[in-house]
């Protein structure tokens, strides 16, 4: 997204200025024409306006529907914020030795949290790996200029996935490296993490570093991530229903194209 104040009309430039040539030539013929009376065709402005108001109506839905989306999206990484804060608070008070038979010592304790965390962490970089990846409705995958420049700020930015060997590196600091090769190759890899956190939870609970309460409160915390991703899977897997952003195109080009032999005369 576009995180600065304005949008600069250098950068408007660069991404619309094959539309505004486009516009700024077509208008100035329909208007050459008219000077020169080799066309005299008179648009009444009611039938324009009319389609003026279907474009309005049709802009207006995808502003406020993307908008939405937007919005959502923003709630999700908010939740798993907070929830990747009370997963670090709940890993560093609950494991420890007060119900276990055999004490641990204070290094293989810490080994532990570090282990729990490690995974966590793994998780967020395998669910941003799996959003990055470029659906085919978006603009990196289209032609022309929009997908030009789409692939340009994916490439400097960082604006969709270029290069899965960066997630895999990444992943290599975090998730054990007997597992690592493992998980990198299943099809979702963030689940399986959050599976393989299960199962070390069943293991602590087992050797009593932590008890049923406590083992319950970090389940509903895992079961919170798997909510949370599929939140954002949801957002990321269904795009804005096409025939609303077709639609909404056909009727510009038609206003743009019909607005000169309306206004001009």
């Amino acid at each position: 997204m576009i995180a600065t104040k304005n949008i600069s009309l250098a950068r408007l430039i660069r991404w619309s200025w094959r539309s505004m040539l486009f516009l700024l030539l077509f208008s100035a013929a329909v208007a050459t024409l008219y000077s020169f009376e080799i066309i005299t065709i008179y648009l009444p402005w009611l039938a324009v306006s009319i389609i003026g108001t279907a474009v309005a109506f049709y802009v207006g839905f995808k502003n406020n529907s993307s908008y939405d989306r937007l919005w959502e999206a923003r709630k999700i990484w908010g939740a798993i914020v907070n929830s990747s804060r009370a997963w670090g608070t709940y890993v560093d008070g609950f494991v420890s030795n007060l119900f276990a038979e055999h004490k641990h010592t204070d290094e293989q304790i810490h080994a532990i949290k570090k282990r729990l965390i490690s995974w966590h962490i793994g998780w967020l970089y395998a669910l941003r790996s799996q959003l990055l990846v470029v659906t085919t409705w978006e603009h990196a995958n289209q032609r022309g200029h929009t997908g030009k420049r789409a692939r340009f700020y994916q490439k400097k930015f960082g604006a969709g996935l270029v290069d899965d060997e960066v997630t895999r590196i990444e992943l290599i600091g975090f998730l054990p490296k007997e597992e690592h090769n493992r998980l990198v190759e299943k099809v979702n890899t963030a689940t399986q993490i959050i599976n393989e956190q299960s199962r070390d939870l069943k293991a602590l609970r087992r050797v009593g570093l932590i008890e049923d309460f406590r083992h319950m409160e970090l389940m509903q915390l895992l079961c919170d991530f798997y909510e949370h991703q599929g939140k954002c899977e949801r957002i990321k897997k269904f795009p804005l229903p096409r025939q609303y952003a077709s639609m909404s195109r056909y009727f510009v080009n038609i206003f743009i194209f019909l607005l000169p032999f309306s206004l001009i005369p």
